[in-house]
């Protein structure tokens, strides 16, 4: 019953992620395409009264025009919609599942004894140090004269990232490992908005309800940071539904590849907020079109070097049954899993012979199954899935 009802809290509060991670990165996106769409007032009047720019559009068969002021308007209207919750509603929910899935399922999701040798407190503590570490740092640099410097700051941050991920990877089971780097970023997207944007925001709307000229500082810290939290937002989609693809997070360069797609994410946002501006380049797409055709290339599947005498279905069946229907069962016997994960159940030969590239995919090619390898499945129970499977491969 317990994993029955972890089950359904997993279902309704990554129900509740995705919704209001939709709504904020949907928000996100919109202003700043509202921002690099703006053009001067054409009426005088608006100039005066302090509008900087302006942009008309037409949606749901209406027409709307929307106005941004230099400083502050000539008044405060009652009321004014401000963009937090969905940012705060995402990492809420987000940070619920981390701790849900990831926390409270260490031994099965965060530890791989295969990369490191840690109990579930020290996976946990080292996972929370490491987030709480990723916003911290990233802060001091934003603060630091370093922040002046946007090329200088794009490279130690990309540098640091890339540490992130090699360290992640060095510690966590590989699913763990992403989704530690994503909810660092995720973070620290939240933490701009929390601790920087959000204040900078009411301290603007004190000043110009005491009819004083809001503080230029606060708008420009807002905004850098609002352009990082726009080019870490592809990465952090990207972690979201990488455990879907064991083909990257289980290889054993899983930190170079998590590099190279989070960098052809940020270049591919790059493209299009550039594109909003009216001045793209292409290369930055074209760059990351190279990265992930390479990515790809590099990772494929190769030929399987497995020899020796061909293998009989019983005893592809005897490691099945001995390493994978603890949880690949109608009825799993793993106290994590009420049912079958993925709905794959490999307890009949047809059931087996029917799920056989999927088996060898996870067994052989990229290693993730067992899951942290809970079952102890050994290198030469490998080797008959993998010599069973490529002799199917070649009657066929």
């Amino acid at each position: 019953m317990e994993a029955y009802i972890v089950d359904w809290l997993n279902l309704l509060v990554r129900w509740l992620h995705f919704i209001t991670g939709v709504a904020w990165i949907g928000a996100s996106f919109y202003f700043i395409w509202l921002d690099n769409h703006l053009l001067e007032p054409r009426d005088p009047d608006d100039t005066r009264v302090g509008v900087g720019g302006e942009v008309w559009s037409v949606h749901g068969g209406g027409f709307y025009h929307a106005q941004k002021y230099k400083g502050a308007p000539p008044f405060i209207p009652e009321t004014l919609h401000w963009f937090k919750w969905e940012a705060y509603s995402t990492w809420l929910s987000g940070m619920f599942l981390l701790v849900l899935v990831y926390w409270y399922g260490a031994q099965v999701y965060l530890i791989d004894p295969a990369v490191a040798e840690l109990s579930p407190l020290q996976a946990i503590g080292l996972a929370a140090g490491i987030i709480v570490a990723g916003w911290v740092v990233y802060d001091l640099l934003c603060k630091s004269p370093l922040g002046n410097n946007e090329r200088l700051f794009a490279g130690v941050l990309f540098l640091l990232v890339g540490v992130l991920a090699w360290g992640v990877c060095e510690l966590f089971s590989g699913r763990g490992a992403y989704i530690h780097f994503g909810a660092v970023l995720g973070t620290i997207m939240v933490a701009n908005v929390f601790f920087v944007i959000i204040p900078g925001q009411k301290r603007m709307v004190a000043a110009a309800e005491r009819g004083e000229t809001p503080n230029v500082e606060d708008g420009l810290r807002a905004k850098q940071r609002s352009v990082h939290n726009t080019y870490f937002t592809l990465p952090v989609l990207f972690v979201m539904v990488s455990n879907h693809y064991a083909m990257t997070y289980g290889h054993e360069y899983n930190w170079a590849i998590l590099i190279a797609i989070s960098l052809a994410g940020a270049l591919i946002r790059i493209y299009f907020v550039s594109r909003h501006s009216g001045k793209a380049s292409p290369w930055p797409l074209i760059v990351a079109g190279v990265l992930l055709a390479g990515v790809a290339a590099l990772i494929a599947p190769r030929a399987s070097a497995a020899s020796g005498e061909a293998v009989a279905f019983d005893d592809v069946r005897a490691v099945v049954m001995h390493r994978c229907t603890t949880c690949h069962a109608a009825q799993p016997t793993h106290p994590a899993f009420p049912a079958a994960p993925g709905g794959v159940v490999l307890e009949t030969e047809e059931q087996i012979v029917a799920e056989a590239l999927r088996i060898h995919q996870q067994t052989v090619v990229t290693r993730v199954m067992p899951i942290g390898n809970l079952t102890n499945i050994t290198e030469e129970e490998r080797e008959i899935i993998d010599r069973w499977y490529q002799g199917m491969e070649a009657v066929q």
